[in-house]
């Protein structure tokens, strides 16, 4: 096996033919690593799409995607993903529109479509127009917003569980244990220029790795008694007492 994916066709005069068939429907085509993308007037999506299933002979809709650019005027692009079975290639089909302009509705040339717009409506809030039932379809009914929008929130605006009170499932507002907090990724090692708490506990010192803390201070040592002049000895055993009860023979009396 030479290589790790499945073989397609060359992309050799793929768009020349699909700019020839498209006419004034195409806006430019490109291809980039080994993909040809064909971006067309949003005007002229049912037209394009006929064009390419019955003249260039793309005959599946394998997939419709959503793409999110907040920086553009027409700030979602849909995807069109054909595949031809008969020419063992693949080409992707691009149309730009807002959340207020319609995209004309794929569902007359491939009926599958009406899912996938869905879903697109569903994660981008993208209309389409002529789509028979025109619903959400991954999330659930109510649902606040369109979760693949670059500016909806991680947390979403209603979090679901179940209520022992009620005994059944409810939807509140987001109620996050903490805020959110500022996160500095700057090595330690650099110096951060941040204070943690307890840090005001100690003083301040030069950026860089901290200095190693002092030692204690160690005890006192003790003062020994020196040795006497004379060693004391003895020169009897008389003088040790040995063997008697009271050496001195009076008893104990002083």
């Amino acid at each position: 096996m030479t290589s790790p994916h499945p073989k397609f066709a060359s992309n050799d005069g793929v768009i020349d033919a699909a700019t020839a068939a498209l006419g004034d429907r195409l806006i430019h085509a490109q291809e980039h690593v080994g993909e040809i993308s064909l971006f067309v007037r949003r005007e002229a999506t049912v037209e394009a799409l006929k064009i390419l299933r019955d003249d260039l002979a793309y005959q599946q809709l394998m997939e419709i995607a959503g793409v999110d650019y907040p920086d553009r005027e027409d700030r979602f692009e849909v995807v069109y993903c054909l595949l031809s079975l008969t020419r063992n290639h693949r080409i992707r089909m691009h149309v730009a529109t807002d959340d207020v302009k319609p995209v004309p509705s794929a569902t007359a040339v491939w009926p599958v479509a009406g899912w996938l717009e869905r879903e697109v409506y569903d994660m981008y809030g993208v209309l389409f127009e002529g789509n028979p039932d025109l619903r959400r379809i991954l999330t659930d009914y109510g649902f606040r917003g369109h979760p693949q929008r670059r500016d909806f929130p991680l947390t979403g605006y209603v979090e679901l569980r179940y209520s022992e009170e009620h005994k059944r499932v409810v939807y509140e507002p987001v109620k996050l244990a903490q805020d959110f907090r500022s996160f500095d990724f700057m090595s330690p090692w650099e110096g951060a220029e941040y204070i943690l708490p307890g840090d005001e506990k100690v003083a301040a010192q030069e950026p860089g790795a901290p200095t190693p803390a002092p030692a204690k201070d160690a005890p006192a040592p003790v003062a020994g008694t020196p040795p006497p002049a004379t060693p004391k000895t003895t020169e009897s055993p008389a003088q040790t007492g040995a063997g008697k009860a009271d050496p001195g023979g009076d008893g104990g009396k002083k």
